[in-house]
């Protein structure tokens, strides 16, 4: 008797046929006419840093971009990437979906899960019940900390929400010269070439998942969505392209400021009697400021702009590919980014930002001997925020911020074939929430009302189509409430309230309200909060109801410190890895901070031609390794980029048991000890030490992943045997939350 689940059997033995109506899985039928879909975002690019927005920046890609689509200078997003992804992802509010802050300060809460409900299916996994072939490079940032690792699980990987392939990273940021990258569920090691840098490589792969699509796919669309690293900083860039702005930033953040105001007036991205924000607190006027520091500032600002302008030549070769492919016309691009530029660099800037936010500050004369690193392997750089207010231009505050510099952004929508005003503006207000609903309505697909099971959140956004052929039509929305960090703002029908919430005070008693008439205050300026109350208290009341209807609450202001107490919460005291072993993200490795450690290496085949590495812990920016080389066994510690601690003993032969003793000294300080085979081999005194969140790298076994120290090159692998490689932790550790090391990061 055939199988009753066997369709190819009609009953009778050994007559099998296809029925006009199969069981069998059909493929999925596109809409018709629908085109492919690309989106492109920028990471922490500011309203005014594309040449089409008023910058002197040499964006020509992004610029044909504009001219050939539509240019939305009343658009906006959160003022933090994680939730501006989830928005994107879905067109949902981002608390609603679980992401009300990044992915590391996930608390627990519904709306701070840090990934993204199932009760919100994401735009590939819509699109994929319509035979869309949907792939992703880049920046993810919408899995939980707690699942980065090798072992997953992955169902908050873009594998796990709808992508079929993904090349790219977790995490807020990334070293675009020796990246730690993941393909599709697995950590990857890389050897970089000469002339690698990680835009061109994600370029690259795009590329190659696109054509491996439209030669294979029997003209099935594809949408594809490339998250670019830049321009987060680290700002890392081939130094041709530093080269280029050598000196263009001399006259300063004020005169490049109006000038951008001026062009943006001119080109009518602001309205006419738009005013400029003053200067942010904390920004010295440019003429107030010591030649050191103008030096340096100019320095990290052109390096900036080098890495947008080599960003946007990348996005030039992948539309190119597009136009060769006879595809670009049928594709819906939207370009925008993520969020405001970001203050983190502080008054200063700084060459190693890991270092300067986490355990030791920067100044200008420290950071001055080594200017002609900028932007190069060995910098890890961001711009004093100064020049962040420039990117902002002419808007008030910063990423995380929710007045206009931290949440209005550029947005480009280029679509040959359906946009037909090309080079038009658009001032109707949106949001993030309203790009999924964009897309949707422009393919005809209403959104599912139950998916995988799931019950469906419904759309909180509305389709910006009407706005392709229609300049002038009024805004189809009506609302949208803000919120990241305790920042709070809300607008309606034109007027906004927002509220500058400072860490550590009092939301009700202590934080200030705002009122302004954005339609006719286009960068905030004109507070008519003491003549208009009546209205501010209606926009107040609309807060709390939007804040209980998309499930803002708990407010939260803490930052790093949520990651803090994630890594305090890890119990396990005694790790295994083996050599080969997939890459160990930074946020999984043990969790050492300002305690007692033993790390013990079990090593056999020891020869006088052993070299390679055992284990390496970190980057060149901060971390630790142990490796052997020219006859010695060597133990490297790496507090910054100029703090190094060498120990060197002889290399044992044949087989080896070797230990790494940090003893705690005192708080963030103490002692190695290295012994081979139980003898004493040598002692290091570690003065201070950085905590495990101040690392831009993880732990390999076995082999260099990214670069530590100048002795070797990755992957430099071990030659010998490693039987055994074991962590162990004792519980003898300070708070370093109290701690002078913790206190200078919550500072910033």
């Amino acid at each position: 008797m055939p199988h009753p689940n066997d369709h190819s059997f009609n009953g009778v033995i050994g007559k099998t046929y296809r029925d006009s109506t199969p069981d069998w899985p059909r493929k999925p039928a596109a809409p018709e006419q629908a085109p492919n879909v690309l989106f492109l975002v920028l990471d922490d690019v500011g309203f005014s840093d594309l040449g089409c927005y008023g910058s002197e920046i040499h964006t020509p890609n992004m610029d044909r971009l504009a001219a050939g689509g539509l240019r939305y200078t009343n658009f906006h997003v959160t003022a933090m990437c994680s939730p501006t992804r989830a928005c994107l992802m879905t067109g949902r509010n981002a608390h609603s979906v679980g992401v009300g802050i990044i992915s590391e300060w996930a608390n627990g809460y519904p709306s701070y899960q840090g990934r993204i409900t199932r009760q919100a299916a994401t735009l590939p996994e819509i699109l994929g019940d319509y035979a869309y072939g949907c792939y992703a490079t880049g920046k993810w940032h919408l899995t939980n900390l707690a699942d980065y690792g090798a072992s997953g699980p992955h169902g908050d990987w873009p594998l796990g929400r709808g992508f079929s392939r993904w090349y790219g990273f977790h995490g807020a940021l990334i070293d675009q010269w020796n990246p730690e990258l993941y393909e599709d569920n697995h950590p990857i090691h890389i050897a970089p070439q000469p002339g690698y840098h990680l835009s061109s490589d994600l370029v690259d792969k795009t590329i190659s998942q696109i054509r491996d699509h439209v030669t294979s796919s029997d003209n099935r669309p594809f949408f594809s969505y490339l998250a670019f690293g830049a321009c987060h900083w680290p700002h890392q860039v081939p130094a041709n392209y530093i080269q280029k702005y050598k000196g263009r930033y001399d006259q300063g953040w004020d005169a490049v400021r109006a000038e951008r105001f001026a062009r943006q007036k001119a080109m009518g991205v602001v309205p006419q009697n738009a005013e400029m924000a003053p200067r942010n607190p904390g920004i010295g006027a440019w003429e107030d400021l010591s030649e050191d520091m103008r030096r340096l500032g100019c320095r990290l600002q052109e390096t900036y702009a080098a890495f947008l302008d080599h960003t946007d030549a990348e996005i030039g070769r992948l539309v190119d590919y597009l136009r060769s492919i006879g595809q670009l016309d049928n594709t819906l691009i939207v370009l925008l980014s993520d969020n405001g530029a970001s203050a983190e660099g502080g008054p200063t800037g700084a060459i190693n930002m890991r270092k300067h936010m986490t355990h030791e500050q920067e100044t200008v004369a420290s950071a001055l001997p080594h200017i002609d690193l900028i932007g190069n392997e060995h910098s890890f750089s961001h711009y004093p925020m100064g020049w962040a207010q420039v990117s902002n231009t002419p808007l008030k505050w910063f990423k995380k911020d929710t007045h206009g510099g931290g949440v209005r952004a550029p947005l480009i929508m280029h679509w040959p074939e359906r946009i037909k005003q090309a080079g038009g503006l658009r001032t109707q207000f949106h949001h993030v929430i309203d790009v999924v609903p964009t897309v949707l309505d422009c393919l005809g697909v209403e959104p599912p009302s139950v998916h995988q099971g799931y019950k469906q959140l419904p759309l909180h956004g509305v389709s910006m189509r009407y706005s392709f052929a229609e300049p002038d039509a009024p805004t189809a929305k009506t609302t949208q409430y803000f919120e990241l960090l305790g920042d709070r703002a809300i607008w309606d029908r034109g007027w906004k309230a927002v509220a500058r919430h400072v860490k550590g005070q009092d939301y009700d008693t202590e934080d200030r309200w705002e009122l302004y008439k954005l339609d006719d205050d286009f960068t905030e300026t004109r507070d008519l909060a003491q003549s208009h109350p009546d209205k501010l208290r209606e926009l107040l009341d609309l807060w709390w109801q939007q804040a209980d209807e998309f499930g803002v609450l708990p407010l939260d202001d803490r930052e790093a410190e949520r990651a803090r107490d994630f890594l305090g919460t890890q119990t396990r005291t005694h790790y295994e890895f083996q050599p080969d072993m997939a890459r160990i993200d930074r946020f999984m490795v043990p969790e050492i901070s300002d305690r007692s450690y033993c790390i013990t290496a079990e090593l056999a085949d020891l020869s006088s031609a052993t070299e390679g590495v055992v284990f390496s812990w970190g980057s060149r920016f901060a971390g630790f390794a142990l490796y052997a080389l020219g006859g010695e066994l060597v133990y490297e510690y790496i507090y910054t980029e100029t703090v190094a601690h060498r120990l060197a003993v002889p290399l044992p032969q044949g087989t080896a048991t070797v230990t790494l003793q940090f003893t705690r000294t005192g708080q963030n300080a103490g002692r190695i000890a290295l012994r081979v085979n139980g003898e004493l081999m040598g002692e290091l005194e570690l003065p201070k030490t950085w905590w495990t969140y101040s690392t831009t790298a993880g732990l390999t076994c076995g082999l260099a992943g990214v670069p530590l120290t100048e002795a070797y090159r990755p992957p430099f692998r071990f030659n010998a045997a490693i039987l055994r490689l074991a962590v162990d932790l004792e519980n003898d550790g300070g708070d370093s939350a109290d701690g002078k090391l913790w206190t200078v990061f919550k500072q910033q």
